[in-house]
């Protein structure tokens, strides 16, 4: 039976499941925790800075140790259930070479958080550093936000008018990597066994659904080697958005939903390139 689009329920799950369609993914996520320790030992940073009373909701900062830098803030993926910060703080190395502070958060995770609540945090951990990033010796003007998977949903989610306009306007510009702006066909398949989200919850917290502050530029990224619905997940967006805000549309050629954040820290790559230039506007 037909559920969504031209897809039966386990055709739906196919394009959703990434781990079936790289058979190596753990080898990408035994890497990231390599290169994340090796970046702990290279750079001094701050860890478990608490911006609200839930315990994951902690945020770490590598600080640049130039004044004035700009910062880049990193909302990891996993489906909204999966992951640590710790996992990915092998992003602050390669920005730290361009004397850009970097920020990772954690949020709570489903099923013990609803979507609504991880929204929520996500907002809420923007509003911390609106309020606190000055103390470190950064330009508070030139923040910046970089999101995976269901990173990327959240970080879109901040861009919505529903997040509040002055949280918009702190922001100077997004990467959004393999993003999920769409949560339709995410309640409709396995995935929302643990997030729970009845109809209602997945139209109010889909970006396509939602009006965009027209405040800064996106650049809306997803995989060449990526299935045909995370493609999708990312030209819906750009459609839905493009009239209103700048964005840029993306393929990355040869990398899957797992490379493409290893060619977000790889300086020879598009997406790298792309990420440095939206920076410096």
């Amino acid at each position: 039976m037909i559920i969504y689009k031209q897809y039966t329920r386990q055709e739906l799950d196919n394009q959703y499941n990434n781990r079936l369609h790289v058979p190596d993914f753990a080898t990408y996520l035994e890497r990231w925790d390599t290169w994340s320790e090796a970046a702990r030992q290279k750079h001094p940073y701050i860890k478990d800075l608490q911006y609200g009373d839930h315990p994951r909701e902690c945020l770490d900062i590598f600080p640049s140790g130039k004044g004035s830098s700009k910062v880049l803030v990193f909302i990891h993926g996993g489906y909204w259930q999966l992951f640590d910060k710790t996992k990915f703080h092998f992003v602050a190395d390669a920005f730290l070479r361009h004397h850009i502070t970097t920020v990772v958060i954690n949020y709570p995770l489903a099923p013990a958080a609803a979507m609504d609540d991880i929204v929520a945090s996500c907002r809420k951990a923007v509003r911390w550093l609106q309020q606190n990033l000055a103390t470190y010796y950064v330009d508070p003007q030139q923040v910046f936000i970089a999101g995976h998977s269901a990173g990327a949903h959240l970080a879109t989610m901040l861009m919505s008018k529903e997040s509040g306009v002055e949280i918009a306007h702190f922001i100077r510009g997004m990467c959004l990597l393999s993003g999920l702006y769409n949560l339709v066909p995410i309640q409709l398949s396995y995935v929302n066994a643990g997030l729970g989200m009845d109809k209602e919850t997945a139209l109010s917290n889909s970006p396509v659904n939602l009006s965009a502050v027209q405040t800064c530029p996106l650049l809306v990224a997803a995989g060449g080697a990526e299935t045909a619905e995370f493609k999708d997940q990312s030209r819906e967006l750009y459609n839905c958005w493009k009239t209103t805000t700048p964005v840029e549309l993306m393929e990355v050629q040869g990398h899957n939903h797992y490379s493409i954040l290893d060619a977000l820290v790889d300086e020879h790559t598009s997406l790298y390139k792309g990420m440095m230039k939206l920076m410096e506007e």
